[in-house]
């Protein structure tokens, strides 16, 4: 049986000031960041973690690095656990945005997404398709390093829950904090929640 622990990558430059960083977008990781990311490969080691996924985006790659060197194992990178893509809004604070779009966008953000972005019922299932990818190729304890908005969103896919609730469903996931699921042989049934925002 697979055992997945979710990991966001570390804090970002970006962080502080809530600016979207999204499929496009590479800021680099803060010294806290490079901090949280020692930390969480401790973390693995002390979890006896066998294999080491993450997306291929660099603030995740460099989080998830620490972790598969200590390991000895090598680091296996996904496209398919790319950020969200949040089309217009990338790059951006919503107090940079237009007042009125940002109140239709909170109301429901699968509608009245931002222009050329990607839709949340398409990042979802790409997030719970690699998700399910994962645990099929791989046995033991997997820590997988991808991002907040995709983690949120798959989770909601795969529980059964409709996307366009991820922000309220799950409104925060902490930097390199574990969140752990278990899914179901069957792909029809849903995941299982077991623990989540478990800091290292």
């Amino acid at each position: 049986m697979t055992r997945l622990l979710l990991a966001r990558h570390a804090e970002t430059v970006w962080h502080e000031e809530n600016r979207y960083a999204g499929g496009r977008s590479e800021p680099e990781l803060t010294d806290r960041g490079l901090r949280q990311a020692e930390q969480l490969a401790k973390t693995a080691v002390a979890l006896g973690v066998d294999v080491v996924v993450s997306s291929p985006q660099r603030r995740a790659v460099t989080t998830a690095t620490p972790a598969a060197e200590a390991l000895g194992v090598p680091l296996h990178l996904r496209p398919d656990l790319r950020e969200v893509d949040f089309g217009d809004l990338e790059g951006h604070t919503l107090s940079e945005m237009d007042p009125e779009a940002v109140r239709r966008f909170r109301q429901d953000p699968e509608t009245n997404a931002f222009p050329n972005a990607e839709p949340l019922q398409v990042a979802g299932e790409r997030c719970a398709a690699a998700l399910r990818a994962v645990d099929a190729e791989h046995d033991g304890t997997v820590l997988v390093v991808a991002h907040s908005s995709l983690f949120r969103i798959g989770l909601c896919v795969l529980i059964g829950l409709p996307v366009a609730r991820y922000r309220h469903v799950f409104p925060l996931l902490e930097n390199v904090a574990l969140t752990e699921i278990r899914l179901p042989t069957d792909p029809a049934q849903p995941a299982s929640l077991l623990s989540m925002n478990r800091l290292p």
